[in-house]
């Protein structure tokens, strides 16, 4: 299978260039400014040319734009209420072990996401894998973050396979610091028909099972979850600022700080 000889997606107003070859080959791609190679793999190359600025914009560096034209909220100025409990259920990761999403909720902040790697809509799963990469960047520069947050992708799509989640993550992954990051699918289409009831996320077959979007209609919704395993908040493609998640995230470290009895030295850096 060919593509053409020049792909362009526009994302946030920038453009990357992904320039063609045969599908399982290599690409260079260049993007705001800095060209390297990534594996293009079938079924997601179109989103992976999206993907790869996660590589190049740090959350330092994250602003007001047309989409988040707001100052981010101070941590720790403001509480964030219990939403209800995470849902475990059984999942196969990467690696084809068998891990449950319980033991992925707790013990650490978690942001978890469900998506699907053939997913080709600028404003839903790449978009939120983006954010993810721009958060393990932060956490590679942040010790106290990289241990305390985990990262976690979820597909709901039965053809993404334990390696197939590993190809994406490889492909997502801009460093090996940082916090960790798992890819990971259910064990099989009950286990993952109960985990998305559990958590609201409503999934559909598209008409087309062509549409260059991809075969699969879904609402973006990502989670944050606290170390005790409870959803603390839920982002929407309207919501989910980097900038927004951070000062998230570090207002339960505070909090976790203040319940252990922290003390200020424990206290996480500012965004």
């Amino acid at each position: 299978m060919r593509l053409a000889s020049f792909v362009a997606a526009v994302y946030d107003r920038r453009i990357i260039r992904v320039m063609g070859g045969t599908m399982a080959a290599k690409f260079p791609v260049r993007a705001l400014g800095t060209s390297r190679e990534v594996r293009a793999l079938p079924g997601f190359v179109f989103a992976l040319g999206i993907l790869v600025i996660a590589g190049s914009v740090f959350a330092a560096d994250l602003g007001r734009d047309r989409d988040h034209d707001y100052d981010a909220p101070v941590p720790g100025t403001y509480a964030l209420p219990v939403v209800k409990p995470a849902a475990g259920g059984p999942l196969i990761d990467s690696a084809g072990k068998s891990v449950d999403l319980r033991d992925l909720t707790h013990g650490r902040i978690t942001v978890l996401s469900f998506i699907y790697t053939r997913c080709a809509d600028g404003r839903a799963c790449p978009y939120a894998s983006n954010v993810l990469g721009q958060l393990q960047l932060a956490s590679a520069k942040d010790k106290m973050l990289g241990d305390k947050m985990r990262l976690v992708s979820l597909s709901f799509d039965p053809a993404d396979t334990p390696q197939r989640m590993a190809e994406y993550g490889d492909a997502m992954r801009e460093t090996n610091t940082g916090c960790e990051w798992r890819f990971v699918a259910a064990k099989s289409p009950s286990d993952l028909e109960s985990i998305l009831m559990a958590y609201g996320q409503a999934v559909d077959k598209r008409a087309n099972p062509a549409d260059p979007l991809g075969p699969l209609y879904h609402v973006l919704r990502v989670f944050l979850i606290d170390s005790q395993g409870r959803v603390r908040n839920i982002y929407s493609s309207g919501t989910l600022d980097p900038r927004l998640v951070l000062a998230d995230i570090k207002t339960l470290m505070l909090e976790q700080a203040k319940t252990s009895g922290g003390t200020s030295s424990s206290r996480p850096t500012n965004l």
